[in-house]
């Protein structure tokens, strides 16, 4: 089958011919091109290696893992996040030459910033010792309190020194820059995810383990998205954590969220009224709360204090995240939970309190 259509008379016969070679030869200037440009940056390559090299500082030692099994274009994608090399095609380009792929041992090595490209494939072929490793599982809605028992109980972390790391240890993200001052700083940016760490593993390094997966999870345009809504990074973990504690079904987030969204913009009904918030001051998770748990004086209290609690409640999964984020287009003001976890959403006060009546009545 050809990739031009067949023209159907002299002239067009013409035209066609001129677009088919215009078409031909932009091709061929443009492998010209590529061609030379391919060639002067492994000729340079040749000439001066170093100059390829993405430093740091000179010298600087970096650890680098090797995960089981990966592949040259995976190792050649580490070593340019951990800013060790500029060129990731031209790292795989001279290690197929060198026929080193294939040979790169798994494990922790320890590179330095002033190797060139050969020196640090003959470190990576060096054989190191494998530490043991363990996993654990943080489930979306677990708050700090959680994960600190689940770490404890696997006797991965003592619990001061987590809690010092989390108010003090120096983590440079953006998505922390800017936070107001509180208690439990971290609470909702510690990623529910399965994670697998050294046995020998520090706090800190658990904790950035975490936090890198929430770097992973939001995306570039979740910081847009933010903007425009108005809305902080923080208040958006924030929303979404409530969210998260609020719905049990996916499907229902994005409605949770318009409940939410519509009430941070009505003047008639300004409060969130969130039991989950209320819960996490408490420090347990009742079923039914007391007119005297609702009068708590707390800067998460949502049913004394307008708008959003002083930071989240809990750590919210992706798709909690993503409904703070989009909410449904829809007018709901109220929700009230079913025994099966579901929801029903109103508009009005009148017709939350009927659905709120014909549930109790069940």
């Amino acid at each position: 089958m050809s990739f031009f259509p067949q023209p159907q008379n002299r002239a067009s016969a013409i035209i066609f011919l001129i677009v088919k070679l215009m078409f031909i030869c932009s091709i061929i200037i443009a492998c010209v091109i590529g061609g030379i440009y391919a060639f002067e940056v492994g000729y340079e390559y040749v000439k001066n290696p170093t100059q390829f090299e993405n430093r740091v500082e000179e010298g600087d030692k970096v650890q680098v893992e090797i995960p089981s099994g990966a592949s040259t274009e995976q190792i050649a994608e580490i070593l340019k996040q951990k800013n060790l090399i500029k060129y990731p095609i031209l790292f795989r380009a001279v290690s197929a030459f060198n026929r080193n792929d294939g040979t790169y041992q798994q494990g922790l090595h320890t590179l330095d910033t002033s190797m060139e490209y050969l020196d640090i494939m003959k470190t990576l072929q060096r054989t190191v010792v494998i530490r043991a490793t363990t996993r654990f599982t943080i489930l979306e809605g677990h708050e700090l309190r959680h994960i600190i028992d689940v770490l404890e109980s696997q006797r991965l972390i003592d619990r001061e020194k987590f809690m010092d790391a989390v108010e003090n240890g120096g983590f440079n993200y953006p998505f922390l820059s800017d936070l107001p001052e509180r208690e439990n700083r971290l609470e909702g940016y510690l990623f529910p995810e399965t994670y697998e760490v050294y046995l020998d593993a520090t706090e800190e390094e658990i904790i950035r383990k975490m936090l890198d997966q929430f770097n992973h999870v939001f995306k570039p345009e979740y910081y847009e998205r933010a903007k425009e809504l108005g809305m902080t990074v923080d208040e958006v973990i924030t929303l979404a954590s409530i969210i998260e504690r609020e719905a049990q079904k996916d499907d229902e987030r994005p409605k949770v969220s318009a409940v939410f969204h519509n009430r941070l913009n009505s003047n008639a009904y300004p409060l969130l009224q969130s039991c989950a918030t209320v819960q996490y001051v408490l420090g347990e998770r009742k079923d039914v709360l007391l007119n005297v748990d609702l009068a708590i004086d707390s800067p998460y209290n949502t049913y004394m204090y307008e708008g959003l609690p002083i930071g989240p409640i809990a750590s919210p999964g992706q798709k909690s995240i993503e409904a703070a984020l989009y909410p449904a287009d829809v007018d709901y003001l109220f929700f009230v939970a079913r025994p099966d976890g579901s929801h029903v959403f109103s508009m009005t006060l009148r017709e939350h309190e009927n659905a709120r009546i014909q549930i109790q009545r069940r």
